[in-house]
């Protein structure tokens, strides 16, 4: 199969939304600080008994029709990902934006906001090709890190991101409040 990755503007969010985000849980990293965490921290992957779909569009206020009320995306660019002209997957790449906690305030930083896949087209490269147009894409803004946000529960998630070179820079066990058995985990790709 032939996957072609298209730069496209925000313009494009309403279809781009139309590709579903969600994925069955069915194992998690179980996150173990080791001595209050001066020892560093473990993660275990367990099966769970009872998996579960976890959709992050579902969450109120959450999913790419609420972006462009909650941030200025005028510097966001999407990548958008076809097969045949059918629109598979996207990427959405965040830099320079005000209000946007998870740069930091930088501006030699980039932000893989949101990566999605068609259920039908996953584990056929769309990914892999949508990462290394991310990492392109905050190149090219003179970028020297790709940031990039996950939890403990998207496994498969956590395991293509190391795949791609990326380090596991911070994990936080505190972060969702309304969600306190997921744990943050923050990635980054250094860019050369």
């Amino acid at each position: 199969m032939n996957i072609d990755i298209i730069e496209e503007s925000v313009e494009v969010l309403p279809q781009y939304a139309l590709i579903p985000i969600s994925f069955q849980v069915e194992t998690v990293f179980r996150v173990e600080a080791i001595q209050n965490g001066l020892g560093g921290f473990l993660l275990h992957e367990e099966k769970l008994e009872k998996p579960y779909a976890k959709d992050y569009d579902a969450h109120p206020g959450e999913g790419p029709a609420a972006w462009a009320r909650q941030w200025d995306i005028s510097n966001w660019q999407v990548l958008s990902a076809y097969a045949d002209k059918k629109r598979i997957g996207g990427a959405l790449v965040a830099y320079h934006t005000e209000g946007l906690n998870f740069l930091d305030g930088r501006k030699d930083a980039a932000a893989l906001w949101d990566i999605r896949i068609h259920p039908e087209f996953r584990g056929l490269g769309a990914g892999a090709k949508l990462f290394q147009g991310a990492v392109e894409c905050a190149k090219k803004r003179d970028c020297v890190f790709l940031k990039i946000e996950t939890q403990n529960n998207n496994v498969s998630a956590c395991k293509f991101y190391a795949s791609r070179g990326c380090e596991l820079g911070a994990i936080n066990t505190f972060a969702y409040r309304e969600f306190p058995d997921e744990t943050q985990l923050i990635w980054y790709k250094r860019i050369d």
